[in-house]
């Protein structure tokens, strides 16, 4: 029922930026908790940022004081704005809803950062 889009990937040089995107189905405002996530290839997800519905916040120690999660609510959009890239954060970035009744995950997005 929750249908999530991510978009904004690609390929960035260390130190650079991204912002990545994650539209959402449904009015977010209605879901408890947004996410996104990462996998780098032979590692498991992990949690990278997370913002719930009174707007709280959390971060992963890696990105902390470089990327920022946000929301645009009237366009049921989550946001990861992403500086100061490193190679390390070369991964596939997942967006998340969690519900109730279940979470939700995108298709997610390739973000590569190389020289």
């Amino acid at each position: 029922q929750v249908r999530l889009v991510e978009s904004g990937g690609g390929l960035v040089q260390p130190g650079g930026s991204l912002r990545l995107s994650c539209a959402a189905s449904g009015s977010i405002l209605s879901i408890p908790t947004m996410g996104w996530y990462r996998q780098a290839p032979g590692k498991q997800r992990e949690l990278v940022a997370i913002i719930t519905r009174g707007g709280s916040t959390n971060y992963a120690d890696s990105v902390k004081g470089r990327f920022t999660i946000s929301r645009e609510s009237t366009k049921n959009t989550v946001y990861l704005q992403m500086n100061s890239l490193k190679p390390e954060d070369t991964a596939v970035y997942y967006c998340k809803a969690q519900r109730i009744g279940g979470a939700y995950w995108g298709q997610g997005t390739q973000v590569t950062v190389s020289s």
